[in-house]
């Protein structure tokens, strides 16, 4: 069960992270309108909400080793999708700076 509060805490880390930072590009150096704050919000939350919502209902409850591939699974999931909103907001830096 550890392990499971673990991976919440991570995922709200991680949602923190992409909210601070969208916030901070807006707020401190102008970058993103106030119309793509509210999007990469969104995202985030939707992010956070599918994850934690994922890792409240594993597969496999009585089969300990589906259960930790499953967990494994949504881990790796949580990173690339991570990845990819944060790359998102990356880009939309680079084309608001050009």
């Amino acid at each position: 069960m550890a392990s499971v509060r673990t991976l919440k805490k991570d995922i709200n880390f991680l949602t923190s992270e992409l909210v601070t930072q969208a916030y901070l590009n807006q707020l401190i150096f102008n970058k993103i309108s106030d119309d793509a704050l509210v999007e990469h919000i969104t995202k985030a939350v939707d992010f956070r909400n599918n994850f934690v919502e994922r890792a409240n209902h594993p597969d496999g409850k009585d089969n300990a080793k589906l259960v930790k591939a499953y967990y494994r699974t949504l881990r790796k999931e949580m990173v690339e999708e991570f990845g990819v909103l944060y790359e998102a907001l990356a880009q939309q830096l680079k084309e608001s700076a050009q």
